[in-house]
């Protein structure tokens, strides 16, 4: 008879706990706070500069722009780089710990607290207490059970939660995408520069050997009194002066080798190998793939990284508001509870053995709320805090933006002139060369003194160096203009975030379950 009663009354209590359940499940649909509104983006239609006009404007060319450059060199670096660059596995691995918080945020739309609890207390009261005349005062308690405790979102408090760190991690995302793209920026870069050094240093050497003859013309000639001894000094002065220039070009080699390895995540070494089957300053293609402004927008991961930055503030501040109103809760518990070592029971028996008796059977429910009306002061400045806060992210936006732009429009500006440059500095080398030999075939027939031969070779030098350096800057402003343009980080979409070594070590130290797959399909 005593477990039918029990019985009647769980199911009693259960019913009335599912009422109130659905009471307040019910009344769970206010979502306090602002609704998060894209910002104007302050672009123009089109780019203004005429200079647009010589450019391509195909989005697709900006997904794998290094490849027009036609090097198999710097296609192999740029693979290795995204493979075992440390940056990028730490962007990464922040996606995956933004993902994690995510899981955490969306946990809290479930019973917020879950607990299975156990003890047994061995009890001894005072004789000398008051009302301690009857009773055992030593005896054991024994408790086993489960406890509960859920809040409704009332007021969309967790749904901002989740809003927020839903915007976070494609925050994270954009993170990784700009890190992305600056290191196949940074690598382009670098290899550029290694190769217009390189481009430098035959030049020089090229140099040196003509300014050779030319001392030995010159020494013949003193030797034979057709020339002076200040001529001699002289040449000898230029070609010790351009060989002067070799070791600061071997200097500057190395420094972009060392740079070149932190990129691609390697220790210190010899490149050779991975540099084999190059040797040239990339040559750029004719068009450039530009796009509009609009594209710009979603093309670049810093300005999407922004507008994720402002909708997870905008979701804080209803998180804050929220505080502002009662939060409502219903809690419980469930277990058995038995006592050994008395005869005070009310069924008269006692030990372990009655814990799991029906008659042992223990709970309690019920709804309870909670309400910091008397701190609504320092509450509300705690949601102006956060709408302040607001109001900055969007305003960062609209900076970035902004600051996008320019960028974009600066690198084509810098090209064009550069290109523009290009085509006099090589007209202005072959003048130089042209001038070089015939000012020495005119000193050859005494016909000029060797003041024309030696300017003649010093324009030579100077032009060629101004003509390499030049042609690496409009290889180096071209990956300037696709870096602005926020191009390549596509790429990502079609490899894992993480090597296989990484996940497996992660795998060995923590049960990550599916997180890493999951976090990796909802990329795109």
């Amino acid at each position: 008879m005593t477990t039918i009663l029990t019985s009647h009354r769980m199911v009693k209590s259960f019913k009335t706990f599912a009422v109130l359940l659905g009471a307040l499940s019910i009344g769970a649909c206010t979502t306090v706070g602002p609704d998060y509104e894209r910002p104007d983006s302050p672009l123009p239609p089109n780019w203004y500069q005429d200079e647009l006009a010589a450019f391509d404007v195909s989005p697709e060319a900006r997904v794998r722009w290094w490849q027009a450059l036609e090097d198999p060199v710097l296609d192999r670096l740029i693979e290795r780089a995204q493979a075992q660059n440390d940056s990028l596995k730490i962007a990464a691995l922040r996606v995956l710990e933004s993902r994690a918080q995510l899981g955490i945020a969306a946990g809290s739309l479930y019973p917020q607290t879950q607990v299975a609890v156990g003890s047994a207390t061995i009890a001894q009261g005072s004789e000398s207490a008051a009302n301690t005349a009857a009773g055992d005062l030593k005896f054991t308690d024994y408790l086993i059970g489960v406890s509960a405790s859920w809040e409704p979102d009332f007021w969309g408090r967790y749904a901002r939660g989740i809003e927020a760190a839903d915007a976070s991690y494609l925050a994270s995302v954009a993170a990784y995408d700009q890190a992305l793209i600056l290191v196949i920026a940074q690598v382009a870069d670098i290899y550029t520069v290694m190769r217009t050094v390189e481009e430098q240093i035959r030049i020089t050497r090229e140099n040196i050997e003509r300014q050779e003859r030319s001392v030995e013309i010159t020494e013949v000639q003193f030797r034979n009194g057709t020339s002076s001894e200040l001529d001699l000094l002289q040449a000898r002065t230029l070609l010790l002066s351009t060989k002067s220039t070799l070791p600061t070009f071997a200097s500057a080699l190395a420094r972009a080798q060392h740079a070149l390895r932190v990129l691609l995540g390697m220790a210190p070494g010899d490149l050779t190998d991975l540099l084999e089957g190059g040797g040239e300053i990339p040559v750029l293609p004719d068009s450039i793939a530009v796009g509009v402004p609009a594209d710009l927008l979603r093309a670049r991961p810093d300005v999407r990284r922004a507008e994720f930055t402002a909708m997870a503030q905008s979701a804080a501040v209803g998180l804050a508001e929220a505080n502002l109103y009662p939060s409502f809760s219903l809690g419980g518990f469930v277990g058995l509870q038995a006592a050994g070592n008395t005869s005070s029971t009310r069924t008269g028996e006692d030990g372990i053995g009655e814990l799991f008796s029906t008659d042992s059977l223990t709970y309690s429910f019920g709804p309870s709320f909670v309400w910091p009306f008397l701190n609504y002061d320092r509450i509300e400045n705690a949601v102006r805090v956060q709408d302040a806060r607001l109001q900055q992210a969007l305003l960062a936006y609209r900076d970035t933006v902004l600051r996008a732009a320019r960028e974009v429009e600066d690198a084509i500006v810098d090209l064009h002139n550069l290109r523009q440059r290009d085509e006099i500095l090589a007209q202005s080398v072959n003048a130089a060369r042209r001038s070089a030999g015939l000012a020495m075939l005119r000193f050859k027939e005494g016909l000029a003194d060797y003041q024309r031969v030696l300017s003649a070779e010093q324009a030579l030098f100077s032009q060629q160096s101004r003509y390499v350096q030049n042609r690496g800057d409009v290889v180096r402003s071209a990956i300037a203009l696709y870096l602005a343009l926020g191009g390549g980080w596509q790429i990502r979409l079609e490899s894992p975030l993480l090597d296989e070594d990484t996940k497996r070590q992660m795998q060995e130290r923590t049960d990550w379950g599916d997180l890493m797959d999951t976090a990796e399909n909802n990329l795109e």
